[in-house]
């Protein structure tokens, strides 16, 4: 049987939102963005309390079906641990349905404070490997998770099994002089609705025009940002997305043609620029404010912390 928790213990952790594909890199490559979900989970004697401050406030569920909660669970259970009872509070700065990775973000701080509780045990912490591995079990592709886990960039993949697939990733050196800025709009999005706008099979030409890209990605995002107009063409899924995201799609065709290399983010709405500019167009910023976003500078985010106790995020 698993080992039963204390009452009383206290853990945390603080987690990057994320911005998957940027454009060619469809479930591979992912990004960090300065953005952080802050989680404190305790024991208690029993039951279950959840509390929810910032974006989802009102709107999540605050049972055990909480995103949060499940991950919380799921990870006892792989620790080999279980709790009488549990508190969790959430602060969430990271916005929900708009492509910034916010799933995924609940779940690693899901794991990542299960990682708190059980460094007061006599069990071993989960790696960042075996992180990588519970997180992107939720979502069947570790981009976003990966990220969360990582920090930084990083390039991942997936290993098919018979059993369960085993997912995978390494970390990117970010060039420096790449700034990153995050156009948020109201408009709500949900990945699994746009993903069954996309089709079940591909031409050769369109994999080999986005596999050519992704893979000038990995050198634009590290070595040649100069590159990074051609590296983030894709072909696969934002052309196809377009239609459920009129105006995210108007505005990345604005930005383009402005010579800016943006994308949709994740599954959208949101769309993130890369560039070595310090400010975007005059023209993007205004167009950008006047259809609804919300611009923001945004740096590159954090790998996911935890800690016994109370951790801030900074």
């Amino acid at each position: 049987m698993n080992q039963l928790l204390p009452a009383g213990l206290v853990a945390s952790a603080v987690v990057s939102a994320s911005s998957a594909n940027l454009g060619p890199g469809f479930d591979t490559i992912g990004l960090a963005l300065s953005l952080y979900d802050e989680i404190v989970l305790e024991t208690i004697d029993s039951g279950l309390v959840v509390e929810v401050e910032g974006e989802g406030a009102g709107q999540v569920p605050l049972g055990p079906e909480h995103l949060v909660v499940r991950a919380i669970e799921r990870g006892l259970q792989a620790a080999g641990v279980r709790a009488p009872g549990l508190a969790v509070r959430c602060r969430n700065a990271i916005p929900h349905s708009r492509g910034l990775g916010s799933s995924a973000a609940a779940v690693v701080s899901g794991l990542a404070a299960v990682n708190g509780l059980v460094a007061q045990t006599h069990s071993a912490p989960f790696s960042e490997a075996q992180l990588i591995q519970l997180a992107s079990e939720f979502e069947g592709h570790p981009d976003n998770a990966a990220a969360a886990v990582l920090g930084g960039a990083v390039v991942s993949w997936t290993e098919r099994a018979d059993d369960a697939p085993a997912y995978s990733a390494v970390p990117l050196a970010l060039h420096p002089d790449i700034r990153l800025f995050c156009a948020i709009p109201e408009e709500r999005s949900s990945t699994a609705e746009t993903r069954v706008l996309l089709p079940a099979q591909v031409s050769h030409e369109d994999a080999r025009f986005n596999v050519s890209r992704a893979a000038l990605l990995v050198v634009a995002l590290t070595q040649r940002p100069d590159l990074l107009m051609a590296a983030t063409e894709d072909v696969l899924h934002q052309p196809q997305r377009a239609p459920a995201m009129p105006a995210s799609a108007e505005y990345l065709r604005l930005l383009r043609r402005l010579n800016v290399s943006a994308t949709l983010s994740g599954a959208g709405p949101s769309v993130i620029a890369l560039t070595t500019e310090s400010e975007l167009p005059s023209e993007a910023l205004d167009c950008g404010v006047a259809n609804g976003f919300r611009i923001t500078e945004v740096t590159v985010g954090e790998g996911a912390r935890w800690s016994p106790g109370v951790t801030v995020a900074g």
